[in-house]
Order: C-alpha cells, then structure tokens, then sequence
C-alpha cells in the first residue's frame, strides 16, 4: 500500500485543485463587468483551439505525462462551455423566466429551450472526441469528458426534478430568468437513484484496483477522483453549502453583479456542475 500511495495522491490532489482553480477562475470571470466578456471568451476559445491539439497529442500513449496532458485539456475545454453558458452567450433560442403554472411536458420543452445551444455544443465536442479517438490506444481525455458530461446532465435534471439547493441565489443578472426553471423541494426520486448509481460505478472503479483486477494508473485515479468530486456537487445539492468559503477569492464583489453565481458550477460537474461541473444550471 506504501508503493501505491504516491502514485494515487499525486493525481488525486492533482484533480482536486483542478476542480478547485478551475471552478473559481469560472466564478471569478463571469463576476466581472460584462464588457470584459467578450475579451475572456476570445482568450478561452484560443486555450479551447489548444487544448484539441494537446488532446490529440495525449490520445497517442498511456503514459503518466499524456494522462496529465489530457485531463488537463478536457478540464480547458470544460471551462470553455462554461464560460460561453455563463456569460450568456450560448444558452439556448428562450431567454425569460418560466411561464407560470406550467407543468409536466410543457415545463420539460420550456426548460429544454433555454440550454439547447448549449447542450448540442457539448455533444458536438463529444463527437469530435470521439473521431479524435479512432485508433489511439489512450481514452483518458474521451472519458473525462464523458464523466464530465454525465455528470453534469444528471445534475441539470435533479435542478428539473427538485433539491432542496438550486442555488438560484448565486445567478448572475443576466442569467437571473434561469432560477425560474429550478424546482426547490424536496429530493427526488431521481436524486437518490442518480448519486445512488454514481457512486455505485466510483465503488466498482475502486473495487477493481482494490482486488487486484485492475492495475492502478494515473488516469484511472484522475476520473476516479473527478467522479467522486461530482458526486459530492450532487450532495451539495442536498444541503446548504457555503460556496464563499470554497472561492472566496473568486466570489467577492464586483461591478457585474451584486449576486454571486450558481454553486453548481464545475471543471466536474456540472459540474453545477449544473454544474455541471464538479462541479450547472
């Protein structure tokens, strides 16, 4: 156990502060005054154009080097889609608040329209992961994606379906309407079966090293350890959690806003997440 302890910490810390830097910068830069948005989105596509080329360069051998190389890509072009969803540049074609009394299936198409552009850019990013993909013996960066995506997918619809947290509180001005669509209650049945089967995979992932079927590798521990911050994002949801106390550095005031923003908001998830990262809306 002494020999396996540098090789689980290393990545494990390693995703860790990525979940925790990246969330903030996200915070930190959608909490500044919304002239300086365009100026931020321009210097993350340009990391986002990188971040393909490093991807594919990292799909190309199972190294420690190209493990780090692809989680941190994936992680580049996450904060991407994050940025453009939440400066409010790529929602979705519906940009008011909730009609009043809608439920069941006009409820689902009113919250569907407001983050359509956004979710099909995601898959977008996905399909073109997956032709990166074709005949490349490394899959780390396409299944950190693919953590990041599930995750963040679950955590939207347990803001559709109900938590107790939604965090509408934490809103920007611009993206103030989208606090309609959150239901707060109580948790869902979906919530239980969601963190449920989450940490169902995230105990077999570690059952497999843990009985000598697997062998540990630095990127098995980095989607370990990302799926398991994802699946505290969902607890979060669950209760209150002081979010100026995680990214306090990134939450403090400014001129954009008198609000702080979403606390599903993640490299992960969601996240909020909903991140969806970590941890989405």
């Amino acid at each position: 156990m002494t020999d396996l302890t540098p090789s689980i910490a290393a990545p494990a810390l390693f995703a860790l502060l990525c979940w925790w830097f990246g969330t903030g910068a996200i915070l930190w830069l959608v909490r500044r005054p919304q002239k300086s948005f365009r100026t931020s989105l321009v210097v993350c596509t340009v990391l986002l154009l990188a971040s393909l080329w490093t991807t594919q360069l990292s799909m190309q051998a199972q190294t420690v080097e190209h493990a780090y190389l692809a989680f941190v890509s994936v992680i580049v072009m996450w904060a991407w889609h994050e940025l453009a969803f939440l400066t409010g540049w790529l929602t979705g074609p519906r940009r008011v608040p909730l009609q009043p009394d809608v439920r069941g299936w006009q409820r689902f198409s009113q919250s569907t329209q407001v983050v359509v552009w956004h979710e099909l850019a995601l898959l977008l990013n996905f399909g073109v992961l997956l032709w990166m993909q074709q005949g490349q013996p490394s899959h780390v960066a396409l299944c950190t994606f693919a953590v990041l995506w599930c995750m963040r997918f679950s955590a939207k619809m347990n803001l559709f379906f109900g938590v107790p947290e939604v965090g509408e509180q934490y809103l920007p001005r611009h993206l103030a309407y989208l606090g309609s669509y959150f239901r707060k209650g109580r948790l869902s049945a979906f919530f239980y079966i969601s963190v449920a089967a989450s940490t169902g995979i995230w105990a077999w992932i570690v059952w497999e090293v843990v009985s000598g079927q697997a062998v540990v590798s630095t990127g098995w521990v980095l989607l370990a350890s990302l799926l398991g911050l994802a699946i505290v994002e969902h607890i979060i949801m669950a209760f209150p959690a002081p979010m100026q106390k995680l990214w306090g550095w990134a939450m403090s005031h400014s001129p954009s806003s008198d609000r702080p923003l979403p606390t599903v908001v993640s490299p992960a998830v969601a996240v909020p997440i909903p991140t969806d990262k970590a941890p989405a809306a």
